[in-house]
């Protein structure tokens, strides 16, 4: 799977719940409030679902999924 692959099935993902189609890769979505709390989840079910990674207890830390850059490479480590 290369890089593209990867941050252009999370931003389809993102894209389906927020408005904004200027997202940078590295922007913060929960800090710039793109997406709260509650929203946090969802992204784990998808990046469970969508690449087939276990997202184990320890892994729940928002640095992981705080931007597609950082949802990318946690994938990656995980693949």
């Amino acid at each position: 799977m290369t890089d593209d692959t990867i941050k252009e099935r999370i931003r389809t993902f993102l894209f389906k719940h927020i408005k904004d189609n200027e997202l940078s890769n590295d922007e913060n979505l929960f800090a710039s409030g793109l997406l709260n709390s509650l929203f946090a989840m969802q992204l784990v079910m998808f990046t469970e679902k969508e690449f087939q990674v276990k997202v184990e207890n320890e892994d729940l830390d928002l640095k992981n999924f705080s931007t597609i850059n950082a949802i990318d490479e946690f994938v990656r480590r995980k693949l």
